[in-house]
């Protein structure tokens, strides 16, 4: 308990230099959050999760979270949170699947800030089933030819590298969906591919991307472990990013709150004496709470090697939800002005959205528990 309240107050001291209008600035001008990125980085706090012989602190996803959450509620939001997101845990298949050159190669630069990396797994035709990935790379010689098209790859503006998962084996040439995949960590050079900017209601400082591409020339050095492995390595890595998606929503809702409450209870004259203002706001803390000792547990459960995803997906399902009321409240609780941008609330409502969607939809988490934890039939 003592080294997450570290964490948190370590990340509270770096965040408290990126103020509200800060954001606000950047929301409105679409500018990387580059500073917050330099300064983790020159914190140590970028290699949080890697272990200490590549080069990182080797703490667990449990304080993962503590930072994300911190991260998220200092005022940043999701906005912040995926600056540095994919850093946290993203390259978990190169830590536990890739060769001892390849994580000297990889890693130290993510670590140190000099390189930032992206994550290319949905298609526009595919959606969540990750088995039905069509994008395919070629074997030609020392490299790949990689053709198809991503979508939804936050950073890539802004990124060198992408972690990219393809198919090798045409789908319809292997046994079962889940083989044929393969992963690639490599660079991001715009003159070998097409990225498209998505216009989106939040987070405008950090870009979302279509990403093409036509015969790609990937190194095959750049292939994590072998062909028609990558989708076990992709599933490694899901149940931890939910869980820092949970944190940086529940960050965000509890940002929302303590907005809606200062407000409420500073207004000159006050609304928070009235049970129509106060009861949503308490009941929301007690929501947030809730979710907070979930993603926590079941960050716990992570970091001893539990591998199911029933409180993985359960802790995301309860703080996005919990944040995303949460937001809502406090725009509603500021009025007509909770509209406008001068409180900040309306930016959090817009970005909250984000961990309600991604990177999996409550209607697919409740389908998840409805199967695999109650034994129900596929409803879908």
């Amino acid at each position: 308990m003592s080294l997450r309240r570290n964490v948190r107050d370590a990340i509270t001291k770096i965040c408290s230099k990126f103020t509200d209008d800060y954001w606000a600035k950047l929301d409105q001008t679409k500018l990387f959050p580059t500073e917050l990125h330099a300064t983790l980085a020159r914190e140590g706090w970028l290699g949080i999760c890697i272990p200490q012989a590549d080069g990182g602190s080797e703490l667990g996803i449990a304080e993962a979270a503590v930072m994300m959450q911190t991260i998220s509620e200092s005022g940043g939001g999701m906005t912040a949170a995926s600056s540095v997101h994919m850093n946290i845990f993203g390259l978990e298949p190169v830590v536990k699947f890739g060769t001892e050159e390849q994580r000297k190669r990889w890693l130290l630069p993510l670590i140190a800030g000099k390189e930032r990396a992206c994550f290319g797994v949905t298609e526009p035709n595919t959606g969540l089933d990750t088995l039905k990935l069509q994008s395919l790379a070629k074997r030609d010689g020392d490299h790949y030819a990689l053709s198809g098209q991503k979508i939804w790859i936050s950073t890539a503006q802004n990124a060198q590298k992408i972690l990219i998962l393809v198919r090798t084996t045409p789908r319809d040439q292997v046994q079962k969906p889940s083989q044929g995949l393969s992963l690639f960590y490599t660079d991001l050079k715009r003159e070998d591919v097409h990225i498209k900017e998505i216009k989106k209601m939040g987070r405008h400082a950090v870009d979302t991307n279509e990403l093409f591409f036509e015969n790609w020339r990937v190194p095959a050095a750049d292939l994590i472990g072998k062909e028609s492995e990558g989708f076990k390595m992709i599933m490694h890595g899901m149940n931890a990013e939910r869980i820092l998606i949970g944190a940086e929503a529940l960050g965000l809702g509890f940002a929302a709150l303590r907005k809606a409450a200062i407000y409420a209870r500073d207004r000159e004259v006050s609304i928070g004496k009235t049970q129509g203002i106060q009861h949503p706001l308490s009941d929301s803390w007690m929501k947030l709470e809730a979710a907070r000792l979930m993603i926590y547990h079941a960050a716990r459960m992570y970091d001893q090697g539990y591998t199911d995803g029933d409180y993985s997906n359960s802790a995301k399902y309860l703080a996005a939800e919990a944040a995303f009321e949460a937001c809502e409240r406090a725009v509603l609780s500021h009025g007509v002005i909770g509209y406008g941008a001068e409180f900040h609330v309306e930016r959090y409502l817009r970005e909250v959205f984000i961990p309600r969607i991604a990177p999996v939809s409550p209607e697919m988490i409740l389908n998840y528990i409805g199967e695999r934890v109650l034994g129900l039939p596929r409803s879908y």
